[in-house]
């Protein structure tokens, strides 16, 4: 029953955390339209899955750390799954600033699959950042 009680209790500061995360991105691309200004909107489009990611996988780290054994990083897990996860983050990011500003040209698939990819490779990246954390 604790157990049950714990993740659910997760569940729940997840579903909030989405709620309001939602909310505030409704306000963020009102706000861009009316003054435009897309970074803001842009940044937390690319931010907030990370964040989501990283939620979805602290229930079990915090167990983990529980735990008394020494902490390493799987380079290789991180190498694989997340860097290509940032890079495609990245791309969405770097037209809106002005380092990238014109120079980078997004990838035709990226474009056809609009921000449910954006948001899937936010989400595998923070996942797979604590999930490189090993014990």
């Amino acid at each position: 029953m604790k157990r049950f009680l714990y993740y659910f209790g997760w569940t729940v500061i997840i579903g909030v955390v989405i709620y309001f995360g939602v909310r505030y991105q409704v306000w963020l691309e009102e706000q861009s339209r009316m003054y435009f200004d897309m970074l803001p909107f842009v940044l937390f489009t690319a931010i907030f899955p990370i964040l989501i990611g990283l939620l979805l996988r602290l229930p079990k780290l915090i167990i983990e750390i529980k735990q008394n054994v020494p902490w390493t990083f799987d380079w290789v897990k991180f190498v694989a799954v997340g860097l290509p996860a940032l890079c495609i983050l990245s791309m969405y990011i770097l037209p809106f600033i002005p380092l990238g500003e014109g120079f980078i040209r997004i990838p035709y698939i990226i474009m056809i699959g609009g921000p449910m990819i954006q948001t899937i490779a936010g989400i595998v990246f923070g996942y797979s950042l604590l999930d490189s954390l090993k014990r």
